[in-house]
C-alpha cells in the first residue's frame, strides 16, 4: 500500500495510538538496556501528542508557515506571561552560541568567553568555540551547586554570556532563591545571563523560574526544552524567552524561522503544552521515584547531591566496577563528568527500572 493510500486507511489513527499512555511502559526489545543515560522522562509524552502528530502528518509535504509559529510563539507567551516578540522557538542554545561570538567577532572585540559550571552542559560554550568563542569553567561548590560568587568573579569585559544550568546537570542542584536572584540582577547589568532551565518542571516550577527577570526588563535569556518532562526527546524542540531587541536579533540570524522548524514537532509541543495535568502527574510519578532511589542510596551509605531533577547524582568508591556492574545488568548510564569521575548520574525510569537499579546497587 502506498503512504497515502495508508493515511487515507487509517494509518493517522495507528500513529495517534503509538505514541500514547503506556507506550514506555512496554517491554523492550530483547538485548536492549534500561535507557537511564540521558534523563528521558520515562512515561512518556501526554495522549494528546500522538493524537496532534496524527492529525498534521497529512501536511508533511508542505514547508512550515509562519502562521504555525505564530500560533505556538502566542501559546507559550501565555503560559509564560511574556509578550510573542520575546519567544524564540527552537532548541536554542547552540545557535545562540553561535549567535554571541559571531556578534563580538563582527565587531572590533575580538573573541570573548562564555563563564559556565563545570562540570555542566556545554552546548552554548562549544557552540561558540569555532568563532572564538572562549570556555570560561568555574567548578562547582562544595554542595555540587552552580558556585555564584565565583561565577561573578569570572565576568569581565570580554564576557559574551553567564550561562546556568538550574537545576544544574548533571548534580541536580538547586541554587537559593534570594541567591540567585540577586546574582541574576548583579550580573545582568555587566552581560548576558542565560539561565537553561531543562529540569526546572521537577522542582518548584513558578517560584523559581528565571523568566520574572526577563518581565522585569532584565538582559537575561531563559531556555527551556521540551525534551525533558514533556516527553519530546525525540523531535528536537524548545524555546527561549528573552528581551524583545534580542529575540529580534536572534530571529533575525535565522533562528526560529519557519524553514528550520518541524511541523510534527510544533503541532507536538502545542499539545504537550497545553496538557498541564499530564505534566503534573508526570512529575508526581518521578518524584516519587527519586525519592525511592534517594533512600536505597542512603540506606547504602553513598554519598548523594540534593537532585531536583529527574536523575540522581551520587559517589562511590567503586565507581569504575560499579558502571561495569550496572552495564553487565543491562543498565545504561549516564558517561562520567570529569573531574567528578567518582560520581554516577541515573536517570529515573519507571518503578520496575529503577528497582532493577537498587537491586543491582544493592548486589554491586
Amino acid at each position: 500500500m502506498s503512504r497515502r493510500g495508508w493515511l487515507a486507511a487509517g494509518g493517522t489513527a495507528l500513529l495517534a495510538g503509538a505514541i500514547g499512555p503506556g507506550v514506555a511502559a512496554a517491554a523492550r526489545p530483547a538485548g536492549e538496556p534500561i535507557r537511564l543515560n540521558l534523563n528521558e522522562n520515562a512515561y512518556g509524552p501526554s495522549p494528546r501528542v500522538g493524537q496532534a502528530i496524527a492529525a498534521h502528518a497529512q501536511g508533511i509535504h508542505r514547508y512550515v508557515d509562519q502562521g504555525e509559529v505564530d500560533a505556538l510563539t502566542a501559546q507559550i507567551a501565555a503560559l509564560e506571561q511574556v509578550r510573542p516578540d520575546q519567544v524564540v522557538i527552537g532548541e536554542v542554545l547552540e545557535p545562540l552560541g553561535l549567535y554571541l561570538a559571531r556578534q563580538r567577532a563582527s565587531g572590533a572585540g575580538g573573541s570573548g568567553g562564555i563563564v559556565y559550571s563545570t562540570p555542566g552542559y556545554t552546548a552554548l560554550v562549544d557552540a561558540a568555540a569555532p568563532l572564538g568563542g572562549v570556555a570560561v569553567g568555574v567548578p562547582l561548590n562544595a554542595r555540587l551547586e552552580n558556585d555564584l560568587p565565583a561565577l561573578a568573579r569570572a565576568v569581565d569585559d570580554r564576557t559574551l554570556a553567564v550561562n546556568l544550568v538550574n537545576p544544574h546537570n548533571p548534580s541536580g542542584t538547586v541554587n537559593d532563591r534570594d541567591q540567585l536572584d540577586r546574582f541574576i540582577r548583579e550580573t545582568a547589568r555587566r552581560t548576558l545571563v542565560v539561565i537553561d532551565e531543562a529540569y526546572l518542571e521537577y522542582d518548584d516550577f513558578a517560584a523559581q523560574s528565571a523568566i520574572r527577570h526577563v518581565r522585569e526588563g532584565a538582559n537575561v535569556l531563559v531556555f527551556r526544552t521540551l525534551a525533558k518532562i514533556y516527553g519530546l526527546a525525540g523531535l528536537s524542540i524548545g524555546y527561549a524567552v528573552a528581551p524583545a531587541p534580542l529575540a529580534e536579533g536572534l530571529r533575525k540570524a535565522g533562528i526560529g524561522a519557519p524553514h528550520s522548524l518541524n511541523r510534527l514537532a510544533l503541532a507536538a509541543a502545542g499539545a504537550a503544552l497545553e496538557d498541564q495535568r499530564h505534566i503534573q502527574d508526570v512529575r508526581a510519578r518521578t518524584l516519587a521515584e527519586r525519592a525511592r532511589l534517594t533512600r536505597a542510596l542512603d540506606e547504602l551509605g553513598l554519598e548523594h547531591s540534593d537532585s531536583r531533577a529527574n536523575f540522581v547524582f551520587f559517589k562511590s568508591p567503586r565507581a569504575a566496577a560499579l558502571r561495569q556492574h550496572l552495564a553487565a545488568a543491562g543498565i545504561a548510564i549516564a558517561r562520567p563528568f570529569p573531574p567528578l569521575d567518582d560520581w554516577i548520574r541515573i536517570a529515573i525510569g519507571l518503578p520496575h527500572e529503577n528497582a532493577a537499579v537498587i537491586a543491582a546497587l544493592r548486589g554491586g
